[in-house]
């Protein structure tokens, strides 16, 4: 089970948003602590939405930190409908990389963010879309972290993912284990990797995810700078 605590506990701003994409207006969920250090983006995994209960609890942990959050749908609602069919756009990693830059677009945009430092969090799929937006917007991202991430999906963008990243992997998620080090190995800045002992995919275990966003926390805290303009 994931653990649940109140939401919104360090949130002032909480909005229901419209971001723009070649899908449609997809909606998300804008949350901002008072004076944040930075706006993290998350990429759900296969068959996910901005409702994840994992995402939702790492975002509200990145808030205690002063960081903001940005959870959003990468598929339309008719995408969607097809995919609890067929599962066809839950592995484009195109498709949701093209989705995931196109919120970047529309969070440098938004007065609310536009001034604010961006990082990503993707898992399991996402992951990769993750990456593949990095390599996209090396200008505007500035960290990327990964929970029980397929960054073997974004093989052919690896060399040029230069942000700080970081990888968190189950001990127990073997397959998964060693295709983040496969991936790590092609990357031109070490991605530093996690793994979280006693933990399978999906980090129910107790206390695991916990650990998750306690790290993807201190990752974002450490990394995203607000750039002075002199």
């Amino acid at each position: 089970m994931v653990p649940m605590r109140q939401q919104r506990t360090y949130t002032e701003l909480s909005a229901e948003v419209g971001v723009p994409a070649d899908g449609g207006v997809l909606p998300g969920f804008l949350d901002l602590p008072a004076e944040p250090g930075g706006v993290v983006l998350f990429a759900h995994g296969s068959g996910s939405s901005r409702f994840s209960r994992r995402n939702r609890y790492v975002a509200e942990m990145l808030r205690s930190g002063g960081i903001g959050t940005l959870l959003f749908d990468l598929l339309s609602a008719d995408e969607q409908r097809v995919d609890e069919r067929t599962a066809e756009h839950r592995f484009d990693i195109p498709l949701l990389t093209r989705r995931l830059v196109q919120a970047i677009d529309w969070t440098r945009g938004d007065p609310r963010t536009a001034a604010l430092p961006i990082g990503l969090f993707g898992a399991s799929t996402g992951a990769a879309a993750a990456l593949g937006a990095a390599a996209a917007r090396p200008r505007e991202v500035q960290a990327v972290v990964s929970r029980g991430g397929r960054p073997d999906l974004a093989v052919d963008v690896l060399g040029d993912v230069r942000q700080p990243t970081l990888f968190i992997v189950g001990a127990l998620d073997d397959t998964v284990l060693d295709l983040n080090r496969r991936a790590a190995a092609r990357m031109p800045v070490t991605p530093r990797i996690e793994v979280v002992g006693g933990a399978t995919h999906l980090f129910e275990e107790t206390g695991k995810l916990e650990l998750v966003a306690m790290l993807a926390r201190d990752w974002f805290m450490a990394h995203l700078k607000v750039e002075v303009t002199r």
